[in-house]
This record gives C-alpha cells, structure tokens and sequence, in this order.
C-alpha cells in the first residue's frame, strides 16, 4: 500500500452490516447500494460480520456501537474508526449507538467517500464513476447537530402531487425527498399538506427514520373536525368530546411512532378558532381557551405516551396572545415560533393586517424554543412559490443566527415546498442547523463548486444579483417580491376590472398599494413592474451569455437552478407591464389600443408555461403540471377574457368594427361588400394589425 494509513476503497471490498437490520438502516443500506452501483459500476459485497472477509487488504464493518468503538452517548451520534491501521487486517468500521446514527453514518461514507452529493437527485448533480477511492485512516467522530429537532415541511407540495401518476403521492415521488433531508442531517419531517390519510407519505417517513411532526392547524396530526363531523359548528365550546374524541384517535394511531407531538388550537382551514365561535370577543377569553385546550392535549399524550416530546406552534394570533400573556403553556413543551413568511421573524401579513410583532423568545423566556421558517411561501399576494426565496442568503442568515442565539435551538422545521426549486437555500440551512453557523460567500462557492466546473465567480455573481434584482414592494427589507406577485393580484385586478367595479379601490390590494384609487392600484403595480424590469433584462442576458460558455448538462443545470427563476420573473414584469398600460387606454377611451396591450398581456405571461414546460426535461417530465398556486395558465386565461371583454368595447357586435376603422385602406371603406369583408379577424391577428398601425401612429409604446 505504500503509506499504511492510506487505504483502497474498491469495487468489491467487503462491507459487513447487521444480520437483521431496522427498517432505517436497510432503507440507507439501500441508498449505499445504488451509489456504489453508479461509481463502481457493481453493486457492493454486503455480508454480516461473522462472514466478511479478513484476508483483504481493507474492508468496512457497520454495526452498531461496541464498547472499544467509544461513540458517544447521545442520540444519532456515529463513529468512524480503523482499528487495524497498523496491521495486516485494515478495516473500517462505521459503528452508532442507533438506528439513525447509523443511517447518518452510512450516508457519511457516500457523501465523503464516494462523492453523492446530497442533493444529487434535487439538481441533478451527477455522481462521478470511479475504479478505486483513496481513504485516509482518520478517525471521524460525528460532532452533535446544533438543533436537536430538525427538518422540513413539505407543504404547499403542488409540484410533487401532480408529478407522477397515482394520489396522494407514492414511494416514487417521496423517496428523494425523504432521502435528500436524511442527506442533509434532518430528522424531522411533515410529509404533505392535508394529504389521504391511506397514503404511504407517513409510513415511509417513519420507515426511514425520520420524527413525524404536524401541521399546526391540524394538532396531534387529528383529522379536521369538519371533514369527521360534516354539518356541526367547529367549537370546542359546544362539542368538547368529539374534539377530544379525534386527539385521542390521532393518539393512538401514531403512539408507536418517533413523533414531536404539536398541540395547538386554531380554527378549520388555518385560521384563528374564533372566526367559527364568535362568542370570544377578548384576547383574554381567547388565550384562555387556546391554553385550555393546549393543556388537555398535553395531559392525553403523556396518558397514553412514555416521555413524549411536545411542542406548541406558536403561529399567527396564537404568537400574538402568548406575548401579550394571554396563553399558559405547559413548562416542558418546545414553543416554536414562524417568520412571517418572507423570512423575517416576526408575525405573518393577515390581509391587509402587518402588526410585525417580534416572533422570538424574550430574554427572559427560558424553556424550550424553537423555529419554523419558510424558504417559500404561498398567500396570494406577494410570496415565491416557483422561484428562489426573493431575498439574500446572508439575509436568511441573519434572522436564523439571531433565532438561535434568542434561544431557538431544539426545533428547527423549515418550509421546503416542492424541494427541486429551493436546493440552494435549502442545503445552506441544513449546514446551519448540524453547526450553528455557515459562511455565506463561503458555502456558495461550495454550491457552486459542486453544481459546474466553471465559470463559477459569474455564477455566483448571478446568485448575489438575484436577491437584489426583486422587486422591493414595500418598506422592509423583507417585502420582497416572489413569483405570485405578479399573477395573484393581476387576476384580482382583472376581475374588479371585468366586474364593474373600477370605481372602488380593491382593498385586496391595500397589502401593497394602500387605500388609493383603483386606477392608482393598477399604476402602482405597472410601475413596480417597469422600474425592475431593465434589470432582469440585463441579468437575464448575462446569465444566457454564461450558459452558452458552459457544457450541456451544466447549462440546463444553470436553466433550471437559477435562469428558470429570472425569467420567471421578467416575464411576470412584462406581463404585468402591458396589463397596466390596456387598463390606462382602456380608461381613457382608446379601447383599441387597450385591446393591443391585453393581448401583449396574455402573450408574456403564457411565455412563462414555456419556460415551465422547458424545466420539464427528462425525469422532471410534468413537474409542474399541478401548478395551481402560482397558477401562470389562470393568469393567462384570465388576460384571454379580459381581451375578448375588452373587444367588446367598440368591436361589437360583428367584430369588423376596428378593421373598418384601423386597417381597411380608405379606398375600400365605403365600397367594400359586405360578403366578403365580414369574415373578422382572430384576437391574435387584429392585435398584431393594429398594433403595426398604432406603432406606425406613434400611440403604441
């Protein structure tokens, strides 16, 4: 071997495992297969202990923890060992003290010796073949994760429903992503949104090792009251047992499992409890009842459950009456506080409603904390949900390391969506919660580092331009803009429009514009539009230039991590551009020229399913066929009604109207036949003749 601490990891070296391995050591023995497969070509010698092989010059043992091993004493804590690396007999031996730190363990020698990427699947990172890999015999010993609790929501999951066929989602569709957060150092995961229960998504979570947690509008993971008791009012006032009766069902249901038990009390559909029992008029009638009932969870779980660990979601109005003192909260319960959805730790935007109360523990609120935080949100206003987070990682940075120094430590679930589109936020928040600090310049390089071979100081410049290139909507650092704020409010904007109601302002809106006029609501929104759109423009053009310096896969890996989002985004800019200049023509008269700019509408927003479909490339075929919450067809149906509306204003009844007026030649306007000049012109051929004749005119901009 020449130096005798260096070893060869080799095709067929022998890896011993246990005899019977748990369902989560087999599922990551499984994993280690298929990565051994794709860099050696072969699958790996797997064979108990008693039976690999000593006549060898290196082989690995995993099992776990012996006394000589000295793993540490604490959950999911793994070693790595030599033990002979000064005899004939080298051996490595990956050895844990459970389950999960063996599945940790094992994950170790893919990512660190074979080179998977944790998030080969996400962003098709490639997995590089090799003959042989080079091992150096140092002892690893796993350093303890700076949160305890830690994972994702997959929520908001739209993408991985309609994915691949079969509902819910199947093994298929959650495999990678259970995978990829257990690649991470997760532990902890809520698998879909209000998914059937006759799903796999739980089971398969639980199988691989992961905590299950809950949804805080769905406590104890319980089914809703109205869906189990159709008809009857939603009050635990009027109907305490049935409440109780589907806490102590979820109870039973899940008490085998590794579970954080959310207790909670919000109203159906995620609102406040009160919007269905309006007899509690106080914050202190309502803190009241909120601890009342987070008190009666509590008791149920430790009744039917060894030392359960619990926590309390601390979200919305529920944030609001704890700090005001209006909530009593058991003392050993994790209370776990939310950012408001754009990354910033204070309470969510309700509507037109922005208290931005600070949503972190107080100096003095000693106890268990932690943390749930959305890398992509969804409320219909102004949130990304297709696209990266709209704000810095250094941003994101700053509010999670002051969440941990205020005490957030124990619980971290992190809103992941639909995965694919937020792997770089996410891979730098898992490095977050495993060491309780990362770099940001630093852990971009290694993004990029792992993603292409070069041009990596351009890339990287695209990434820091990204988040600065959003629009900034509001007066905090954090309202910046995501995907939906380009569709949601444009398609509120056309209803009002269609409806009549052009004399009212949309107090939808007011979130962004305030109490102005309607007409104003709709200037405001262009103009955003038009002062961001030179810059995605530029950055568009030099993201495009880069690409075309770079190899074919890597080119489409650029598309879709990162050139997919900005054009997404300077297509919403267009779109929302030429919506606002057919709404000034249309009121000031010129419904012509509207019409032209409606169809502009329409035409830049449908390029935005082009560029959906384009990231539909090989196994992402249909990813976002569900796409449902941003919903670009919606916007593009929608600016197609408004359009044939808009006709109607001046073209009606036969529709030859303005191709009399604007297009006839004046020799044929008061000769022509009526028989063969009353066959009209489609929407897309009359928009594209007038606006050659408004351009001409100098009225089309």
């Amino acid at each position: 071997m020449g130096n005798a601490n260096v070893y060869k990891l080799l095709p067929d070296t022998p890896i011993s495992v246990p005899e019977r391995p748990a369902k989560p050591v087999r599922h990551a023995l499984d994993m280690l297969a298929r990565d051994w497969q794709a860099v050696f070509g072969q699958a790996p010698s797997f064979g108990s202990e008693s039976s690999a092989a000593k006549a060898v010059d290196f082989s690995i043992a995993i099992r776990y923890a012996q006394p000589q091993d000295e793993c540490p004493e604490r959950p999911e804590a793994f070693v790595i060992r030599f033990p002979a690396a000064a005899g004939d007999d080298a051996a490595m031996v990956i050895a844990a003290r459970d389950h999960l730190g063996l599945v940790y363990g094992i994950l170790h020698l893919s990512r660190v010796y074979l080179g998977v990427d944790p998030f080969w699947f996400w962003a098709d990172i490639p997995i590089l073949p090799q003959s042989s890999v080079s091992i150096v015999a140092t002892d690893y010993i796993s350093p303890e994760a700076a949160v305890r609790f830690r994972g994702w929501f997959v929520n908001d999951e739209v993408c991985l429903i309609g994915w691949k066929d079969g509902y819910p989602p199947t093994e298929e569709v959650w495999m990678p992503v259970f995978e990829a957060l257990l690649r991470c150092g997760g532990n902890m995961v809520i698998p879909g949104t209000d998914l059937p229960r006759d799903g796999i998504h739980w089971k398969l979570a639980s199988e691989m090792g992961l905590w299950i947690t809950h949804h805080h509008a769905e406590p104890l993971g319980a089914e809703m009251f109205l869906r189990a008791y159709p008809g009857k009012t939603p009050s635990y006032k009027e109907h305490p047992e049935l409440f109780e009766k589907l806490w102590r069902d979820a109870i039973e249901e899940q008490k085998e499992q590794s579970l954080v038990w959310v207790l909670s009390f919000r109203g159906q559909g995620d609102a406040p409890f009160w919007q269905y029992d309006p007899s509690f008029v106080t914050s202190e009638s309502r803190g009241e009842m909120i601890s009342r009932v987070i008190r009666k969870q509590y008791e149920m779980v430790h009744e039917a459950v060894p030392e359960p660990v619990c926590c309390v979601a601390l979200y919305g109005e529920i944030a609001e009456l704890y700090k005001e003192g209006h909530i009593d909260l058991p003392d050993d319960v994790i209370k776990v506080w939310a950012d408001n959805g754009y990354g910033k730790m204070v309470s969510r935007r309700h509507g037109n409603t922005n208290l931005r109360k600070p949503a972190l523990p107080d100096a003095g609120d000693r106890g268990k904390h932690g943390l749930y935080y959305h890398v992509t949100f969804h409320d219909l206003q102004a949130s990304n949900h297709l696209t990266m987070f709209p704000s810095s990682s250094a941003f994101v940075n700053r509010e999670l390391q002051q969440a941990f120094h205020a005490g957030a430590q124990d619980y971290w679930l992190i809103n992941c969506g639909n995965i694919r589109q937020h792997a770089y936020l996410l891979d730098f928040i898992g490095k977050l919660w495993l060491t309780g600090q990362e770099d940001v310049e630093r852990h971009l390089a290694d993004w990029i580092g792992r993603l292409f071979s070069g041009e990596h100081d351009g890339i990287a410049r695209l990434y820091r331009q990204y988040a600065e290139l959003t629009i900034r909507y509001g007066p905090h650092e954090d309202d910046r803009a995501g995907d939906e704020f380009y569709h949601h409010p444009a398609r509120k904007i056309v209803g009002r429009w269609i409806q009549g109601k052009r004399d009212q302002s949309d107090k939808r809106l007011h979130w962004a514009t305030g109490d102005v006029p309607f007409a104003e609501q709709v200037k405001w929104f262009g103009r955003k539009c038009e002062e961001a759109l030179p810059g995605w423009e530029q950055w568009v053009a030099s993201c495009r230039a880069l690409a075309g310096r770079l190899e074919e896969n890597e080119k489409m890996r650029l598309y879709d991590q990162l050139l997919f989002h900005g054009e997404l985004h300077r297509s919403g800019c267009r779109g929302f551009i030429a919506l606002a200049k057919a709404y000034e023509a249309f009121d000031g008269g010129s419904f012509a020229l509207s019409f032209v700019y409606a169809t502009d509408a329409k035409r830049e927003y449908a390029e935005g399913i082009k560029l959906l479909s384009r990231a539909e490339h090989g196994k992402w075929e249909r990813f976002y066929k569900a796409d449902w919450l941003t919903n670009v067809k919606s916007t593009v149906y929608n600016m197609d009604t408004l359009l044939k509306f808009i006709r109607m204003h001046g073209d009606s009844p036969d529709f030859f109207l303005w191709y009399k007026e604007y297009i006839m030649p004046e020799t044929e306007k008061y000769i022509y036949l009526e028989n063969t000049h009353r066959n009209p012109l489609s929407d897309d051929d009359l928009a594209d003749r007038l606006r050659e004749k408004f351009k001409a005119q100098g009225i089309y901009r």
